[in-house]
């Protein structure tokens, strides 16, 4: 699975990063570092936390004009979907 920084993470479960800290030092979430020291959040364990919620969240991540397209048709199309 990807793998998330904070503010990703942070926006996914609609906390803060400060939150997802916090909840690092409790023990309730976990990151990886990257070598320049960044906090690094599975997909994984952040789906997990927002299955208790029943909710579906989509994650996509797009770097071209054709797939932002696609993405914004399939977000219409539902009607639920938000864009960072």
């Amino acid at each position: 699975m990807p793998k998330l920084s904070g503010s990703e993470a942070a926006y996914l479960l609609g906390v803060s990063t400060d939150t997802l800290r916090r909840w690092e030092k409790e023990g309730k979430i976990t990151s990886t570092r990257t070598e320049g020291g960044h906090r690094r959040y599975d997909l994984t364990d952040i789906l997990q936390d927002k299955e208790d919620e029943g909710l579906t969240i989509l994650y996509a991540r797009v770097s071209t004009r054709p797939q932002i397209k696609d993405l914004d048709r399939l977000s219409s199309s539902t009607g639920n979907l938000r864009r960072n």
